[in-house]
């Protein structure tokens, strides 16, 4: 039996449901006898100890052993990783090309365009994603410092292909540096670092890692590194500074005191705790889990006679899903029937058809522990919110 207070079931495509045990370690929980959250030191010994572990296990979960490569933990959400990637890998004046399949692609380019780069985009249609001739065409224009794609884009539920996007850049471009906004991706679709040779994948703590709100993480590669070290120019920025973290993140991996900026002591033993539980199953079983969810949502949605946003089963994220209402119910006639039925599903995102549909994240806990019924309870207040709402399928 869960700990936590009665609420209704977060089902947005993130924050998601969090697990007791990592609530408790943000209180240091002791078995049966539960103690108020007590002050930490940054550099003491316990806490380092915890730092540093956390990052090790990190490489296992981006599927990295590249001792080049580096993980970093940094206060703040994921968007911070834009600006990480955009302040520090890229001097102004330089191409970057984003690929681009919703709300989230379109924020990454402005970002780049905000620290002087010059920005080409290619935006797939509502629904979709770039597609490989496109990708390939625009590499063989121009020469890019910079490759840019969201794994899930939330404002849709497109999966981007990372696999075969790394291929196509490593046979046409390979100079190029490659990035993936992986913030509702990584701990439920498969992100191979070292296989696929990606140089970043950014995400934070409170999707599918599920932690809660207020950590950014991310992997950047040795060669990503390099670039920031040989870069021509200072980058305009401070806080999102590589130069500056690369050695916190060293000294704490190496289980070392040190400071640029106090971090979280508590969030990162949550953080510990989540990504523990994430490796205690192999990778591939967390994977197929996520995918087995999904497919029991896109049936469900099919069998309402429905669509979902991301109109291909290969182009469709596991952790998530964007459903098309019927045109006589709107998300502000939905939404409320969902939450009186104990549910939480987020509206639409996207400026094309923010009103035409909503947004369902089956992710982390909710998917993984077998005590749960959160995707059928789901399921169930859907079909009956609809049939308030009166349609019928």
């Amino acid at each position: 039996m869960s700990s936590q207070a009665a609420h209704p079931t977060l089902l947005i495509p993130g924050p998601i449901e969090f697990d007791d045990a990592v609530l408790q370690s943000m209180g240091h929980y002791r078995q049966l006898l539960p103690v108020l959250v007590y002050s930490e030191s940054h550099v003491g010994p316990g806490f380092v100890a915890t730092f540093g572990d956390t990052l090790s296990k990190l490489r296992k979960l981006f599927q990295t052993t590249d001792p080049a490569s580096q993980p970093f933990v940094i206060n703040g959400s994921g968007t911070l990783g834009w600006d990480l990637v955009a302040a520090n890998l890229v001097e102004p004046g330089e191409n970057v090309l984003v690929l681009s399949s919703g709300y989230f692609g379109d924020a990454f380019a402005d970002c780049f365009s905000a620290y002087g780069a010059k920005v080409t985009k290619i935006t797939g249609a509502v629904g979709s994603r770039p597609q490989p001739d496109e990708i390939e065409k625009a590499l063989k224009e121009k020469k890019y410092k910079v490759i840019s794609a969201t794994h899930v884009d939330t404002s849709t539920g497109v999966l981007f292909d990372l696999k075969s996007l790394t291929a196509i850049v490593k046979r046409v471009s390979p100079e190029t540096l490659i990035i993936a906004d992986g913030v509702c991706s990584v701990a439920c679709e498969e992100i191979d670092f070292d296989a696929w040779g990606l140089d970043v994948v950014i995400t934070a703590s409170q999707k599918a890692i599920g932690c809660p709100t207020g950590l950014h993480i991310s992997m950047f590669s040795g060669r990503a590194i390099e670039v920031v070290k040989t870069r021509k120019t200072e980058p305009a920025v401070y806080f999102a500074s590589i130069k500056r973290w690369l050695p916190i993140m060293q000294n704490y991996e190496a289980k070392k005191p040190s400071y640029f900026s106090t971090p979280s002591p508590q969030l990162i033993r949550a953080l510990n705790t989540a990504v523990s539980q994430v490796l205690d199953r192999p990778l591939s079983e967390r994977f197929q889990r996520h995918i087995e969810a999904s497919d029991k949502v896109k049936k469900t949605v099919a069998d309402l006679g429905l669509k979902v946003v991301a109109s291909k089963p290969e182009d469709q994220a596991h952790a998530m899903t964007a459903i098309y209402l019927p045109d006589s119910v709107s998300p502000p006639d939905i939404l409320p029937k969902l939450l009186n039925k104990g549910i939480i599903f987020a509206g639409g995102l996207h400026k094309d058809i923010g009103s035409k549909y909503i947004r369902f994240g089956h992710m982390g806990p909710s998917v993984m522990d077998p005590k749960r019924r959160d995707v059928d309870n789901a399921l169930d207040a859907l079909k009956g919110a609809l049939a308030e709402c009166g349609y019928k399928a």
